[in-house]
């Protein structure tokens, strides 16, 4: 609150231009201004499908290639070295090949989201997977449960907690790659508004899209969070609920 409270006062008596950072007022009035008129949130929703459809594709391919990977060490010899050498490439960097590869519409952006968040939920996963004990294994082979049934009765209950980590870190980069990825001639979104008010140096309209992005990444861990106490419900905490 005091930070907020200088930066009004350091707004009003110009000590903060407006053209730098706008004042909390300003910011405050803008938001109602813009959500009023069905802006933000029309944007909102263009921004909310692009890193919905990149998280899908995402966890299709991360939750396919994880368990590939987890339950047989030929899958291992086969997908991880490639995970690991597309984790050691920045995502945002491969948006100039990307444009090249698919223009400058919707795809570019859906693909950069994917790539980026593939490989938290691969990683959880897989470590997941082969976390799981051993003697839980020979258990519940002893009660003469087969392979697909060990893997969906002991292997997935046993690896979610891992996966849920690596799902509530792939919604953090989801958001941050959002930002870079609707730069890219954005016609909606949140992106498209920056770009606007950049150019108008409306930073009050800057901060408001700021702070969008900030709540969607709390909103998307809070989500994963209630699910993960719900399909973990059996697990015990050390910390109680």
């Amino acid at each position: 609150m005091l930070l907020l409270a200088l930066w009004e006062l350091g707004s009003r008596f110009g000590v903060i231009p407006e053209r730098v950072l706008a004042a909390p007022s300003t910011v405050a009035e803008t938001f109602w201004a813009l959500t009023i008129s069905g802006e933000l949130p029309a944007n909102l929703l263009v921004s909310l499908a692009r890193a919905l459809a990149g998280l899908t594709i995402a966890l299709i391919v991360a939750v396919t290639l994880g368990l590939i990977s987890g339950l047989s060490r030929l899958g291992e010899t086969a997908i991880d070295p490639l995970m690991q050498i597309k984790r050691t490439i920045p995502s945002l960097a491969l948006t100039p090949l990307f444009i090249v590869w698919f223009g400058i519409g919707e795809t570019p952006k859906i693909a950069l989201i994917a790539v980026a968040t593939t490989f938290p939920i691969y990683l959880n996963l897989f470590a997941g997977v082969r976390g799981i004990d051993v003697r839980l294994v020979e258990a519940a082979r002893s009660f003469g449960l087969s392979d697909w049934s060990l893997v969906r009765e002991v292997i997935l209950p046993g690896a979610l907690p891992s996966f849920f980590v690596g799902l509530r870190y792939a919604l953090g980069v989801s958001v941050l790659v959002l930002v870079v990825a609707e730069q890219i001639n954005a016609q909606a979104g949140l992106g498209h508004l920056i770009n606007n008010a950049r150019d108008f140096m409306r930073t009050d309209i800057i901060v408001v899209c700021l702070l969008v992005y900030a709540l969607l990444g709390l909103g998307a861990d809070a989500f994963v969070r209630t699910l993960e106490r719900r399909a973990l419900a059996w697990r015990p905490s050390l910390v109680e609920q």
